[in-house]
């Protein structure tokens, strides 16, 4: 009987030539083609010290290629990041065995967020040139709820911080009165009235900013709100002149004050509490409009404060490029239904685009009635609201084409953002910060959905020389 037999491992010899990483990396690998994208970067929009005094810099397009790899790949910690220097093949040839610290990292991250918006427009002006991505189209657009760095334990409402404030304020005369009078209980070991005292009013003075943080918000809303009001108000008044009684009750002007339940949070004051799947959490509400011809490309996104998608149907339109993609159909979900917005989108001639959103909550599956043939086409009156035209428009055979595509479009987007990529919290605080990490995510999905796409479907024009220009 033959003996078994191994191969040899030994990790004691060192190399005769110094082993190259590329030969380590498939010629398929994500890796190579995120570098080749990040090459047609323009360094003009990223942070850099141009004197040239100092210690040198990392260049900026080995950085920006090793933060989207690891976004890519699941990683968004700095120290995660500066870890995988050491320890990933992939992260150690696109940092060519540097190992930029976890400082340098995050500062970096922190301070382009106007380049990796150009970056994003990069990648899919790419894709219009490879002719994955189609110049006019649809979207679909939708949005998700992403765990802020901050607790809701830490927020406060403006009613209970007024409560809070009443209280500390009656605690503190009590130790002042205790102090002046020499009460003969003393307090209990270890503690002192003036350490009290002043612990006490510092909590006064941070509620009181929470308060007056609340109201500064409350009055840029008020505008708005204003606003609305009064268009709300002129439109009845015009339909009582020409004798038509309005439908539902009048409109109520805004309330000079901030209602009681509005919150500030002591951590990330820009995040707010919002209900999502898994209940109420500190967070913010990421929005993205998908590509629906096919490519499933992420080609507008921002980050927004407000806890429900109806101020962003129009928002969330402008956030795409028109050179990149003429947009002829926009659908969404009931979320993002207004009057308002779906008129002042389909007036608008230099666009052009129809929308079609749901205007009820709709039960998921089909009944035996939804399998039937329809014949229904939209027969608009003018007399008719704008909520019935796109309840009768979403019963046509167009209508009921478009709105599917939202279900097979943005949904999975935010499925594989949050599965695949598990990005579900930010690390960064502040909307504008927020703004900057959901940018790399997004960056990140359209460089990887963009090399699978090349992969499945190669295009003759995708090679080396497309991008290095030879």
């Amino acid at each position: 009987m033959m003996a078994t037999r191994f191969k040899t491992i030994d990790r004691a010899s060192p190399y005769l030539m110094p082993p190259s990483l590329q030969d380590w990396i498939p010629e398929d690998h994500i890796v190579h083609f995120i570098l080749d994208a990040v090459n047609l970067f323009q360094l003009d929009s990223f942070h850099i010290n141009r004197r040239g005094s100092g210690s040198e810099q990392y260049p900026p397009h080995m950085m920006c290629s090793l933060l989207i790899y690891c976004y890519a790949t699941g990683r968004f910690s700095s120290r995660e990041i500066e870890s995988a220097t050491y320890s990933d093949v992939a992260v150690r040839f696109i940092a060519a065995n540097l190992h930029p610290d976890h400082d340098t990292i995050c500062k970096f991250r922190r301070d382009n967020g106007v380049a990796f918006k150009k970056a994003f427009v990069s990648v899919l002006e790419l894709a219009s040139e490879l002719g994955a991505l189609k110049k006019v189209g649809g979207i679909s657009v939708d949005g998700t709820k992403i765990k802020a760095n901050a607790s809701k334990h830490s927020a406060v409402s403006y009613e209970k911080a007024g409560d809070l404030i009443e209280r500390l304020a009656g605690e503190v005369e009590q130790l002042m009165s205790k102090a002046e009078n020499a009460d003969a209980k003393p307090l209990e070991d270890g503690l002192s009235i003036p350490d009290e005292i002043t612990h006490r009013n510092g909590r006064i003075d941070k509620l009181k900013q929470a308060r007056q943080i609340i109201e500064e918000r409350h009055a840029e809303e008020i505008k708005a709100k204003q606003q609305e009001y009064e268009e709300k108000k002129a439109k009845r008044d015009q339909q009582r002149q020409q004798g038509k009684k309005p439908k539902g009750k009048d409109p109520q002007p805004p309330s000079s004050m901030p209602p009681d339940k509005a919150q500030v949070n002591f951590t990330d004051e820009e995040s707010r509490i919002m209900k999502s799947s898994s209940g109420f959490e500190q967070s913010y509400n990421v929005q993205a409009a998908v590509d629906t011809e096919g490519s499933m490309l992420i080609l507008g996104t921002y980050v927004t404060n407000e806890g429900n998608d109806k101020q962003q149907l129009k928002p969330a339109l402008e956030s795409v490029d028109p050179e990149l993609r003429n947009v002829t159909e926009l659908m969404a979900d009931s979320g993002y239904f207004s009057e308002q917005a779906v008129e002042e989108i389909q007036q608008d001639t230099s666009r052009n685009t129809e929308v079609y959103c749901a205007v009820e909550r709709t039960p998921h599956g089909r009944t035996v009635k939804d399998l039937e043939q329809k014949d229904c086409e939209s027969q608009d009156d003018e007399k008719m609201s704008t909520k019935d035209k796109m309840k009768l428009k979403l019963k046509t055979k167009k209508g009921r084409e478009c709105y599917k595509l939202r279900k097979q479009t943005v949904e999975p987007v935010f499925g594989i953002a949050k599965s695949v990529l598990r990005f579900r919290q930010f690390l960064l605080r502040g909307l504008d910060k927020v703004n900057i990490e959901w940018d790399l995510v997004a960056l990140a999905y359209n460089l990887k959905r963009l090399h699978k796409m090349t992969l499945d479907n190669p295009v003759p024009s995708f090679d080396k020389k497309f991008f290095i220009g030879a």
